[in-house]
């Protein structure tokens, strides 16, 4: 029995709680994991799962058996990891979710860069301003700008993003002016699907203004297009505005207030973290991004 094999097809199927899923994300068949799960119990003498028709469990002995595989699996990803670290080699496969701005804008030149460095790997990207199912989409690494990741998941922060209201010179010259929040209210705001309501802070105290317009998109790359046609306002992630903040393409609006900051995370599963080549590949683009500005220019 390849009892590291078989580890990895029982913690699979212990995390997941499914055989069939199980056995997909690790590109093997049912029969196979539910082999191995057999063998590590024979190996054991312990019975591990409660196996019902609707869903798998852990015994108390399972629980125990879990933790020590998972012990034993992450020591043997930290050796490979140091091997593959020496040998500079790595090849593999990853998939990645990520909003669709992101990977037009920066994800893109940093797998580009890695590949160059490793071009036995193959990165497989899923852009989509959708949060992707990890386990049901088999990702590994899903880049997620928010204030506060899934506590289910292990997250790492790559770097901290402002947001900023602005609008060309041409739609300010032309519409009523903006005093405060609720003055938004009579404007045409450009908004992201999930993101309706506005919220400015100052003085520690937050105004709310729901807001409406004529676009509403899931890509913010389209609707900053937009706002530079002077059509609108909208809320922008530095990283899309600043180069036009600081050529006046566009001006920011209401600037004695501002907007909550959120970050952009890397998030992924206990077992995606074992994988050296996701572990590597984090490491990589937070270099890469870690002397990004994306602060709202003053």
């Amino acid at each position: 029995m390849d009892k590291l094999t078989a580890m990895r097809s029982f913690v699979e199927v212990a995390n997941i709680g499914s055989f069939t899923q199980a056995a997909e994300n690790l590109n093997l068949s049912r029969l196979q994991v539910s082999r191995h799960v057999q063998e590590i119990e024979d190996w054991l003498k312990q019975r591990l799962l409660h196996r019902t028709t609707r869903k798998v469990s852990l015994t108390a002995s399972g629980e125990e058996a879990l933790r020590q595989c998972e012990k034993i699996l992450n020591q043997t990803a930290e050796l490979e990891m140091r091997a593959l670290e020496q040998s500079q080699s790595l090849s593999g496969r990853i998939r990645i979710s990520v909003p669709i701005g992101l990977a037009r804008y920066l994800l893109l030149d940093a797998v580009e860069a890695f590949t160059d460095l490793h071009p036995q790997v193959t990165i497989d990207i899923l852009a989509s301003d959708r949060l992707a199912q990890l386990v049901d989409e088999r990702v590994d690494i899903a880049l997620r700008f928010t204030t506060q990741p899934d506590e289910q998941l292990i997250a790492r922060r790559l770097f901290q993003v402002d947001t900023v209201a602005c609008a060309a010179p041409t739609y300010l010259a032309q519409h009523q002016p903006i005093v405060q929040p609720s003055d938004l209210a009579k404007h045409n705001c450009f908004v992201h699907l999930s993101h309706h309501k506005w919220e400015f802070i100052r003085n520690n105290q937050t105004y709310s203004v729901n807001v409406n317009g004529t676009i509403r998109a899931n890509d913010m790359s389209l609707i900053c297009r937009a706002t530079l046609h002077g059509k609108g306002i909208a809320l922008l992630p530095c990283d899309l505005a600043n180069r036009y903040l600081e050529d006046r393409s566009l001006i920011q609006i209401l600037p004695d207030y501002h907007l909550a900051t959120s970050a952009l995370w890397a998030v992924y599963l206990s077992r995606s973290y074992q994988s050296p080549l996701v572990r590597q590949f984090i490491d990589f683009v937070s270099t890469q991004w870690d002397a990004l500005d994306m602060t709202i220019p003053s």
